[in-house]
């Protein structure tokens, strides 16, 4: 976001100087010349964040599926048990829906971003503004577009984690688990506290009854959820 965000601003900056009515259109209208730029720059950041995409999507649904891992390894350990993975089939689903989720979020990005940015170009055109009043304008886009994604990365996180955890405790024949609050959010939700203070106990494949959100959930499936499932042993004091 950071390397598009400099394209963008020297690109246009670079065609607009202080008059874009004369510097953006030479030999075509504006409207022209400023389609065909935002065209060459979605192309060309399309193509940039698709190659991302394809690396760091695997790359992080890996990570996920280590963390996830580790962490369930480590609290059948403390209970007395010993486990191996493998790639079950119901594992391996999950493996490449994440694969294709986290891929496709990337991918959007310069998209949806861009499309922000040229109605932002179009306007300042219209209104016959200045190359520096645009610019500050797309700075201020690009920081709400940074901050969005690095909502939606922290928030990935806590999602493949809880899916993964999910299909491993599926795979174990885990079917009980307690709710736990991290107490990580800003602003918690209530229903959430609740039952990680009430030490609530739902099934692992259907979840539980959130009474404000109406309908089941699982511990990390809303946004910005950080709550984590605490896998019950049968036999095992909780």
């Amino acid at each position: 976001l950071a390397r598009m965000q400099r394209d963008v601003l020297a690109t246009v900056s670079r065609a607009w100087r202080d008059d874009p009515t004369e510097t953006l259109a030479q030999d075509e209208s504006p409207a022209a010349a400023l389609r065909r730029l935002m065209d060459s720059l979605k192309r060309n950041w399309e193509r940039e964040f698709a190659d991302f995409a394809a690396v760091w999507g695997r790359r992080f649904t890996t990570t996920a599926f280590g963390l996830a891992d580790r962490g369930l390894m480590q609290a059948l350990r403390k209970a007395g048990f010993t486990v191996k993975f493998s790639m079950t089939k119901q594992v391996q689903d999950v493996w490449t829906s994440t694969v294709s989720e986290q891929v496709n979020l990337i991918k959007s990005i310069p998209s949806a971003l861009l499309g922000q940015v040229e109605s932002h170009v179009n306007i300042a055109v219209q209104a016959g503004r200045d190359v520096g009043g645009l610019r500050k304008t797309l700075e201020e886009q690009f920081g709400v577009s940074r901050r969005r994604a690095d909502t939606i990365a922290r928030d990935q996180v806590e999602k493949a984690t809880a899916v993964i955890t999910r299909a491993r405790q599926q795979e174990l024949g885990i079917t009980q688990a307690r709710w736990q609050h991290s107490a990580a959010g800003r602003v918690p939700r209530k229903s959430h506290l609740a039952a990680s203070r009430d030490r609530i106990i739902y099934d692992t494949e259907s979840g539980w009854y959130d009474p404000d959100e109406k309908k089941r959930i699982f511990p990390g499936e809303l946004i910005n959820c950080r709550c984590v499932s605490i896998s019950i042993i049968k036999g095992i004091a909780d």
